[in-house]
């Protein structure tokens, strides 16, 4: 090459990275342009799927190593053959690794999971925790490793976020831009996990950001789409699960049977998931009265299901095998009832021990074995108007999952995408629909926003619920000396009568003490002093934080309906 080529490749070299710098820097002040955002959101459906693909093989490759299979496939099969101590063994040392982790790298010992994604894209401008979803991440692995009975779409969906909060972070991304790439994120986590395109692009509308706005939607298809092309280029195009082909729905007059199926699923799904809320509670409790130290929670759980998988090596993972069993119509009845009641148990020590892992794929089991219960009982009785017994499984899998979830769409999406069985969509949806519509009513809408009203943080009740507790005291205050500022002598008054507010505290916390009070300001105080004196730092004005909670309504409500 000669000098003079040299020399004009350099420079053009040093133009293109002089524009990008430019080009990126722009981005960072002014936000990015529209074409900018989907090659962002495509971007991150990439890492996204990369990441879900890792954690996937990363949980079968260790899987295989711990329990000496070849075929993780059918791991409860093979488990049957293996001594039972070495059963008892696997989930008591995942526990108290698992305990470790999240022990020394969360402030709290607690696994984070999608719960915690829908409090980020509500509560903290589309954002995630970094260091404690990285621990729950690896605590999620080594539980589904070694004998944990939850699911792993909910760390893959946190890993999700974090990527996308790493973005939102770099690119100074407002709330609107920052959950929708948070939706982004996870549309590409759940697409990659379950080759489920259309399925992973709702349930970013439906759980996560919970609208369907048309600027999202977009981006999140994108990323779907990214997502599902990572999936496919290590498993290909083929589903989840294989049916049988005597999927034949006797159609009108079967469908009140798919009636019942439904409402029984709701309750089936409001047992497992309040069962996980009483075993946590009882999991609290034990440890606030003997002072257990919080590692040894997840080490007491791990051998709990060790005892319990001695006899019922199906609670062991994810559950697939188990869940094509069903689906294939390979279990008898009374198979069928107790390992519902087992994987339910399983799964409620497994969240109670705070060992993590998601809630989707047991829900996908248990459902599936509550539908083929259902549906050997019902064919039998009226054998002429019946079709397969099967089918019953398959919608029971969608109705369970769709309730628990509190995602009837995308769940009916993911049970059609999971199986490639499009024709009994019919007998699906009633059951679905039925399910959500009774255990909505018997939880706070769905597992996950179950968990968050207990944390106290009240997603579910809509945007008007929790607005005020994103806005601290000092952030509305009015400082002294500036205009219309609060007299001194009178906060002064108020502090000695109790009544103030300190500057962490939120509009949330005020808005009660106005109504309390009666009175137009309260000031906003800092730490007592030697002499027992509190510096008054400002004050609260109710008229301020009325303004402040109408402006986050509207902006709320025109970025759902933008």
């Amino acid at each position: 090459m000669s000098n003079g080529m040299r020399t004009h490749l350099i420079r053009l070299t040093r133009d293109w990275l002089h524009s990008f710098v430019e080009a990126y820097q722009l981005m960072r002040r002014q936000g990015p342009s529209q074409v900018q955002f989907w090659l962002i959101a495509a971007a991150i459906g990439t890492g996204a799927g990369f990441a879900a693909l890792g954690f996937r093989k990363g949980i079968e490759s260790l899987q295989a190593f711990l329990y000496g299979t070849d075929d993780v496939a059918r791991l409860h099969s093979f488990a049957e053959t293996l001594p039972w101590y070495w059963i008892l063994l696997l989930p008591i040392v995942g526990g108290f690794l698992t305990g470790w982790i999240l022990h020394l790298f969360t402030p709290d010992g607690r696994v984070r999971s999608v719960a915690d994604v829908i409090e980020g894209s509500a509560m903290h401008n589309g954002r995630v925790e970094y260091k404690a979803g990285f621990a729950s991440a690896f605590a999620s692995l080594i539980t589904l490793s070694s004998g944990g009975s939850t699911g792993r779409e909910g760390p893959v969906v946190h890993m999700a976020g974090m990527i996308a909060s790493r973005v939102s972070d770099e690119i100074r991304a407002d709330g609107i831009t920052g959950r929708d790439l948070l939706g982004c994120a996870v549309a590409a986590a759940v697409s990659a996990s379950f080759n489920a395109p259309i399925a992973g692009a709702l349930f970013a509308l439906e759980v996560v950001l919970r609208h369907f706005a048309v600027h999202a939607f977009a981006p999140i298809v994108i990323a779907s789409v990214a997502g599902t092309i990572i999936n496919r280029l290590e498993y290909g195009g083929v589903t989840e699960f294989l049916l049988p082909k005597a999927n034949v729905l006797e159609f009108y007059i079967e469908l009140p049977a798919f009636i019942l199926l439904g409402l029984l699923c709701g309750l089936v799904a409001t047992v497992l998931m309040r069962s996980v809320f009483y075993a946590e509670d009882f999991g609290n409790l034990v440890q606030q009265r003997t002072g257990m130290p919080r590692w040894l929670r997840p080490t007491i759980a791990g051998a709990l299901l060790g005892l319990l998988a001695i006899a019922f090596p199906h609670i062991i993972g994810v559950g697939y095998e188990t869940t094509s069993a069903t689906l294939t119509g390979q279990i008898l009845l009374w198979q069928a009832v107790l390992f519902a009641v087992i994987k339910v148990i399983a799964v409620a020590i497994t969240m109670a021990g705070r060992m993590g892992g998601g809630m989707f794929s047991p829900s996908l089991m248990i459902g599936a074995l509550t539908g083929l219960a259902f549906g050997l009982v019902a064919t039998s009785v009226f054998p002429e108007v019946s079709g397969a017994h099967t089918l019953y499984a398959l919608a029971g899998m969608g109705a369970v999952a769709a309730a628990v979830l509190g995602a009837p769409i995308s769940t009916t999406m993911i049970v059609f995408e999971l199986t490639g069985d499009w024709q009994t969509g019919l007998a699906v949806m009633v059951a679905v629909s039925l399910s959500t519509a009774l255990a909505s009513r018997l939880v706070d809408r769905s597992f996950f926003l179950t968990q968050l009203e207990r944390r106290g943080a009240c997603v579910a009740a809509g945007p008007q619920a929790y607005l005020l507790a994103m806005f601290r005291a000092a952030s509305v205050m009015r400082a002294p000396g500036d205009p219309g500022a609060a007299d001194p002598v009178r906060c002064a008054e108020m502090v000695e009568d109790g009544i103030f507010l300190t500057p962490e505290a939120t509009l949330q916390e005020a808005m009660p003490l106005f109504d309390k009070a009666g009175v137009p300001f309260i000031p906003v105080v800092g730490d007592a002093e030697e002499d027992g004196q509190r510096p008054v730092h400002g004050a609260l004005f109710h008229v301020d934080a009325l303004k402040t909670y109408n402006r986050a309504l509207a902006a709320t409500a025109a970025e759902e309906h933008s």
